[in-house]
This record gives C-alpha cells, sequence and structure tokens, in this order.
C-alpha cells in the first residue's frame, strides 16, 4: 500500500489520514484490524507508556503484513503526536523497514527543517528503499539546494526512478548547477565505458525548461 510520495512532476499532494486508514482497514483481515485498532488506541492515550505503542510501531510488520506495514506505521505515529525527537529516536534504533516508515511520515508530522537530518542520513544509505523515501513531498520542500541536487544524483546512480523525486519539475527548472553536475555525470558514465541512464536525459530537459519527455509540461 502506497501513501506516501507522489511523482516527481505531481503537486506532492498528501492523501488524507481518514482515507489511508479506510484503505488499510479495507486491505486487512479481522485480526490485524482488530491489532490496528488497540495499537492506535495505545498510540493516542496521552497517559500511556510511550515504550508500549514504540513496540507495535515494530511489530507492525508482522501484524499487518509488510505491505501495509508504513501505513500502519503512519498511522500510529500520527495517533502519538510523535515529535521530532520520537520520529530520530525511532529512525536511530529501527530496522530499514521502520525507518522508511519514519521518513514516509515525515510531511505528515513535521511541518518545518527540524527532520532534515533523517533525510540526509537516509541519502547517505545504500538502501535503495530508503533513497526513495527520503526525496518524497518532505525533501522536496525542505531540502536545501545543493544536497537537494545530490539527491537527484543518488537517485540516478542507484537506479531510483526519478518520478520518486516529489516536484521534480519544480525544483529542476532553470537549475544550471544540477545540469552541470548531470553532465559531468554523464560524462563519468561514458568514460568509463558504463550507459547513461534515460532518466538523466530527462532531468536534464526539465533544467533547460523543456516539456517533460513522459508528456507532462515543465
Amino acid at each position: 500500500m502506497t501513501y506516501g510520495n507522489s511523482t516527481g512532476t505531481g503537486t506532492g499532494a498528501l492523501p488524507a489520514l481518514r482515507t489511508v486508514r479506510q484503505r488499510l482497514d479495507a486491505a486487512l483481515d479481522a485480526t490485524a484490524r482488530a491489532w490496528l485498532h488497540t495499537a492506535l488506541n495505545d498510540a493516542a492515550d496521552r497517559t500511556a507508556i510511550a515504550a508500549s505503542w514504540e513496540l507495535r510501531f515494530a511489530e507492525a510488520g508482522r501484524r499487518t503484513g509488510d505491505d501495509h506495514a508504513d501505513a500502519a506505521r503512519l498511522l500510529l505515529l500520527h495517533a502519538a503526536r510523535a515529535d521530532t525527537a520520537t520520529l530520530t529516536a525511532l529512525y536511530n534504533q529501527g530496522t530499514a523497514a521502520e525507518r522508511r516508515a519514519v521518513l514516509l511520515a515525515l510531511p505528515h508530522l513535521v511541518a518545518g527543517p527540524d527532520a532534515v537530518p533523517l533525510v540526509e542520513d537516509a541519502l547517505r544509505a545504500n538502501d535503495t528503499r530508503l533513497v526513495a523515501a527520503a526525496v518524497g513531498p518532505y525533501a522536496a520542500t525542505h531540502l536545501p539546494a545543493h544536497p537537494w541536487r545530490h539527491a537527484v544524483l543518488k537517485c540516478l546512480f542507484t537506479g531510483v526512478p526519478v518520478d520518486t523525486v516529489a516536484r521534480l519539475t519544480d525544483r529542476a527548472r532553470g537549475d544550471q548547477q544540477l545540469a552541470r553536475m548531470l553532465g559531468d555525470f554523464a560524462d563519468e558514465r561514458t568514460a568509463a565505458g558504463r550507459p547513461v541512464p534515460d532518466d538523466l536525459h530527462r532531468v536534464l530537459a526539465l533544467t533547460n525548461g523543456r516539456a517533460d519527455p513522459h508528456g507532462k509540461e515543465s
């Protein structure tokens, strides 16, 4: 179940959490729905011990299935009103799947740039799932220009589709520094006898203000 990242040429709009809950409830069996209901109540209980819902955050994949764990974890984080410090702790101590869920939840939970270090950490990883989660709507809004350019190059280098980069068209338009970096990357690949990714030419066209080769206007 996908719910976080929009495509690179889209608006970056996020689905309402009510919609996420409805879709998740429809996808889960009765046992998993009961677990989710209890877990969300625990997370929303301001008198409960924090460790209780955090343990449920960790076990979400086992309880709901890997395909639905991201959505379940998002709802848990929102119900618990997780702040940046809590998100950082969960990220630092979490598995790759738990870290991905934290990254996907950032645009729902963090209004300012406080969680940018988590995005930057994920972009240093070689796990393409983390890289893809890191370049979503939160990064589109808060990641500064220079690290954002490197994030685009990271996607090209690791094979993460640039459609994963939220608001790619908006941020790439007229960015001549990005164009130079793309050119250097292409030259390095060519000199090494390696193919230049098709996505590179697509992003390069966007930096020059040309129409998206996939039929979307830049």
